[in-house]
């Protein structure tokens, strides 16, 4: 740790293992998860990494630590870097993800476009996933498109909405609305997210298959071509298990 380079919170460091979701599913990876989050979503499913009763578990690492973990990992064999959290964007990551560019990888960010920070415009993918109504946050709109100007344009952008029920549905195709140059992809929400002191928790996933039938049935209904849906791949795989 340096006064250049300050410290990253960290939660959790794993992989390689694929991208469960999103615009990157099925994509080999290690994920860099940091502690701290500016919101509390009702069906979090990593609170161990948002909620501050679980820091005593979160580790102040410098950038050379966190890279070396990184390197260990993937055997020193460049692949794709996912920085999430709770919000990854509270973190310092720009000398992160200059190191690691350094060495080859690149480097994804999920975030629910609360924050905006100039390193965004070096990340290669950034994911905005502002929270639909589901979730008890309010969405400050402003900030989704801070956060879109702060990349410059020069990573990938995509949206990634999460989708529970006619609410959620609406407020991603007012999404969508506000930015249609974005690629939009909908996953349907999981209601059985484990409690942080249990990854063992049994998962619905029955329910959640369900779910994203219908979600898969309004877009074809709606003709939302646009529109990309998606299962949670981890989920369907290992149930609510942490770090696969």
């Amino acid at each position: 740790m340096t006064n250049t380079h300050p410290a990253i919170r960290v939660s959790e460091i794993f992989g390689p293992t694929i991208q469960g979701e999103g615009v990157l599913i099925g994509l080999p990876t290690i994920f860099v998860r940091t502690g701290g989050c500016d919101y509390r979503c009702s069906w979090c499913d990593s609170l161990h990494a948002v909620d501050n009763q679980f820091r005593h578990e979160w580790e102040m690492m410098s950038v050379g630590a966190v890279w070396k973990n990184v390197l260990a990992l993937s055997g020193g064999r460049p692949l794709m870097v996912s920085l999430s959290g709770g919000n990854p964007a509270i973190q310092p990551l720009g000398a992160l993800i200059d190191r690691g560019h350094g060495d080859g990888y690149r480097f994804a960010l999920e975030t629910q476009g609360s924050l905006a920070r100039d390193w965004f415009a070096r990340l290669d993918v950034l994911i905005l996933s502002p929270k639909p109504p589901s979730s008890q946050m309010t969405t400050d709109w402003a900030a989704v498109e801070a956060c879109l100007q702060a990349a410059h344009c020069k990573p990938q952008v995509v949206l990634k909405l999460i989708v529970f029920d006619e609410r959620d549905y609406t407020y991603a195709k007012d999404a969508a609305a506000q930015f249609p140059q974005l690629p939009i992809y909908l996953q349907p929400g999981n209601h059985t997210p484990p409690h942080p002191t249990n990854d063992d928790a049994p998962v619905d996933l029955d329910g959640i298959l369900k779910r994203m039938e219908w979600l898969v049935d309004s877009v074809t209904r709606d003709r939302w071509f646009e529109a990309r849906v998606l299962p949670q791949l981890h989920v369907v795989l290992w149930g609510n298990k942490r770090a696969v």
